[in-house]
């Protein structure tokens, strides 16, 4: 009798367990979203706005806090936040009381490009349009279209990683003959870089040359530094 009643017991509780999870699954369901919080994670200038992040976030024409939780699929809300021009990486989740949160990466522009459209080339070497929200202070880059970004990127990588070329550098153009050159920010020469290839021995000859002539006082006597050639630094004399 003992054993048929601990049993009893037991079936009764299991049944207890199910009937809480499938009522609490069910209000989990019926729940509202009744907050959509936007984070911009690394620190980023503006380059999309909160706001054209919240128009993203939309769901058959209703916004996302009018939508059940059930029928709210995240990873088409990524994908569409992803689709965005200016986002290079989203994550979106919920929380256990109904906050939609959603984390954005920016795509991070390294150089514009002074085109009849100018755009900016990202971080990746890939293209993307100017912002409506703000504009980076990148080097300008002259005479270069679209299909010879890949070209350039290296270069254009290696200026926004090098400190001393990041604080120096304002401009790269590219000449009639498919040779790049500098434009460096106080002084007028020009510093004509060639082809792209073997960049960290002709950066490291223009950065020996610039302290030297710093050193002499002697950066304005010229009006070309060419760094074409194998180790070492040719200058004209204006």
């Amino acid at each position: 009798m003992k054993k048929m009643i601990s049993y009893i017991r037991f079936v009764g509780l299991i049944v207890l367990i199910v009937a809480l999870f499938a009522f609490t699954s069910e209000r989990n369901k019926q729940r509202k979203i009744n907050r959509v919080q936007i984070e911009f994670i690394e620190e980023q200038d503006p380059y999309v706005s909160e706001l054209s992040v919240n128009k993203l976030l939309i769901q058959n024409q209703e916004r996302v806090t009018n939508v059940g939780k059930e029928i709210l699929v995240l990873n088409t809300v990524e994908q569409e936040l992803d689709s965005h021009k200016m986002i290079e990486h989203s994550d979106v989740y919920l929380t256990v009381n109904g906050e939609l949160r959603a984390q954005i990466k920016q795509r991070t522009p390294i150089a514009r490009v002074n085109a009849v459209t100018p755009f900016y080339v990202d971080a990746t070497g890939n293209t993307m349009p100017l912002s409506d929200s703000y504009s980076a202070h990148v080097p300008l880059v002259h005479n270069v279209s679209e299909r010879e970004v890949k070209e350039v990127f290296p270069l254009l990588k290696m200026i926004q990683k090098d400190d001393f070329l990041k604080k120096h550098v304002v401009g790269v153009f590219r000449n009639h003959k498919g040779n790049y050159e500098l434009e460096v920010r106080v002084y007028s020469f020009r510093t004509v870089i060639g082809k792209i290839e073997n960049l960290n021995s002709k950066v490291k000859n223009f950065k020996a040359f610039y302290q030297k002539a710093l050193k002499d006082k002697s950066l304005d006597k010229y009006k070309k530094v060419s760094l074409q050639f194998s180790n070492q630094v040719v200058c004209t004399i204006k």
